[in-house]
């Protein structure tokens, strides 16, 4: 018959190309003498039952019920002809036909995940050579920014701070903490050298979704319910009664600062689009919103996140210059001498400078075609480069997109596409991490995740552990370049180890510089902390490395603020 000799053929090919190939020492001769067997025997074979009996029996002979088993034709043991065809109904000639066809193609669906990921690993590359290149770019651009507003790929705000605390500060002051999804608000009593940060209290708060994409007077209203509830629940020693409150407030999103009180909004980030407050002074907005709740309480200091941060670290070690936030967005601020600043007339020693990095672009960042969309598909298209590819907020759409395409083009979960996978908050950072740092034998965790958060049940063992190498991927690089990016502002500030003498000469040696770090990202995901201060070691050298100390300042933003109320009572203004 036929198609029974072609099939027969087919078979014995496919089980020849098993058991070794004609390469395959000590198998070669014996598989090629077999096949060559199957394949005369049903060539021969004059009526289709007995060609077909004679290619089964071989075919069991040689594979046993291996490929059939694996492929779901059936399930118990080597089945006569007669009993493979009353289950299947499909002569095994045919069946296995089919079943080398569908290996075939699951390799090469795999081959293509494979490739997938290779191309994404190779975009993500951040080789130091290519990292220094980023960081004489930045400087440049703050440089630019510097001088003269909007000169710049980088903002280089002008924060008003000039004094930042020593110890000495004492009294309570309330903090308003809005920098992502939730907010804060704190009170703190301060007591000088010897007391410190005597007592605090704090609650957290859930922004709704809706008001994050809502009106302005919604949110600060929402806000400032908030904030009179906490200060109804002190006991009188802590927060005497009959007195106006002061509260430092952290508004971490872009604002023109105008003084140490008041700063008009440039534009949202983090998932927030609220049109009717850019343009506005936020502080106002909040204290028409107090007004409103008839508290009687008054914004004394208007600071950035990574401000307060900066504060908060410098309260307890005056080596603290730096300070950068790695949580739901990304930002990082430095002690600049006015000398450096153009753009300040004032006669400040020093200025505390929000470069607003978040929003900084340059041609050599490491994109893929995944930031791209990412980036098309967000609701601030065009801006917000950088944080893009290091934030929180945004690692684990990377991290989905990458899967997204490998199920799209390489059909990695089967012939659909789950369906859950579309979403862009299936996959948050938080579950990428935990699949990161997943250490089971079997990467049960992954597993769990996977099942949990896209529907997909029943992964195998390597397509757990892509899973993994994709996650890698992403989070190296966003620590790489977030230490990139603190180099590059220790070297702005010559404290790099290596900066201009007179005449251009280069002199050694760096003053002890602690990098202050707050946020989510880089507190819970230890991989990614470890390959932020790897890179750095790498870049600056073991030796110059060893006077920088890059420490996690926790609850940073909130005390913080609180302490730039208390020690910048007459900071400048425009």
């Amino acid at each position: 018959m036929t198609a029974c000799t072609i099939n027969g053929a087919f078979v014995a090919k496919a089980v020849f190309s098993s058991t070794g190939g004609e390469s395959s020492a000590g198998v070669a001769a014996p598989a090629r003498s077999r096949a060559q067997q199957i394949a005369s025997s049903c060539r021969s074979s004059s009526s289709s039952s007995s060609s077909s009996s004679s290619a089964t029996s071989c075919f069991f002979h040689l594979q046993g019920s291996k490929i059939l088993k694996r492929s779901g034709y059936y399930s118990s043991g080597d089945l006569p002809w007669s009993a493979a065809r009353r289950k299947s109904g499909t002569p095994v000639c045919t069946m296995a036909s089919t079943v080398v066809s569908k290996q075939a193609k699951g390799r090469g669906n795999w081959n293509k995940s494979l490739s997938i990921l290779k191309e994404f690993q190779s975009v993500c590359s951040t080789p130091a050579e290519s990292l220094w290149s980023l960081v004489d770019e930045m400087i440049a651009e703050m440089e630019a920014g510097l001088a003269k507003e909007g000169g710049g790929k980088m903002r280089m705000l002008l924060t008003f701070v000039d004094n930042l605390p020593n110890g000495n500060e004492t009294g309570i002051f309330y903090a308003l903490d809005l920098g992502g999804t939730n907010f804060r608000v704190l009170r703190v009593q301060l007591g000088g050298k010897e007391g410190g940060v005597m007592r605090k209290e704090s609650r957290e708060a859930a922004i709704p979704p809706e008001l994050m994409q809502g009106t302005n007077k919604e949110l600060f209203d929402y806000i400032a319910k908030e904030l009179a509830d906490f200060a109804c629940t002190s006991d009188e020693n802590f927060c005497p009664r009959g007195k106006r409150l002061q509260l430092g407030f952290t508004f971490s999103f872009p604002i023109h600062q105008t003084s140490i009180k008041s700063g008009n909004l440039i534009n949202w980030t983090k998932g927030f689009a609220v049109p009717d407050t850019v343009g506005k002074d936020v502080v106002k907005e909040l204290e028409a919103a107090i007004t409103r709740q008839g508290l009687e309480m008054r914004v004394s200091a208007l600071v950035n996140d990574t401000v307060g941060t900066l504060a908060r670290g410098h309260f307890v070690d005056e080596d603290v210059m730096i300070s950068v936030i790695l949580g739901t967005g990304t930002n990082a601020c430095y002690v600049e001498d006015a000398a450096a600043i153009p753009k300040w007339h004032g006669r400040s020693r020093f200025m505390v400078i929000n470069t607003e990095w978040g929003s900084s672009w340059s041609d050599n960042l490491p994109r893929a075609d995944v930031d791209e969309a990412l980036d098309a598909e967000s609701i601030n298209p065009g801006d917000q480069f950088f944080e893009k590819l290091v934030s929180g907020m945004y690692l684990g759409d990377i991290l989905r997109r990458v899967l997204l395409k490998m199920a799209t083009e390489a059909q990695l979960f089967g012939d659909e596409v789950p369906s859950k996978l579309l979403s862009p908050l299936s996959l948050t950072t938080p579950k990428m991490c935990a699949m990161h740092h997943d250490e089971t034998s079997d990467l049960h965790e992954v597993g769990r995740i996977l099942s949990e958060s896209i529907g997909v049940d029943d992964t195998s063992l390597e397509v757990r552990q892509l899973v993994v190498e994709v996650c890698e991927a992403v989070a190296m690089r966003a620590a790489r370049l977030a230490g990139a990016g603190i180099v590059g502002i220790l070297k702005k500030i010559g404290r790099d180890g290596s900066t201009s003498g007179e005449n251009g000469s280069v002199r050694s040696g760096a003053p002890r510089t602690v990098v202050a770090v707050d946020g989510g990202l880089y507190e819970k995901y230890p991989r990614f902390q470890e390959h932020l201060q790897k890179v750095v070691v790498e870049m600056l050298g073991e030796e110059t490395a060893q006077q920088v100390s890059i420490e996690l300042s926790q609850d940073g933003s909130g005390v913080g603020a609180a302490l730039i109320a208390a020690c910048c009572p007459s900071a400048p203004s425009l």
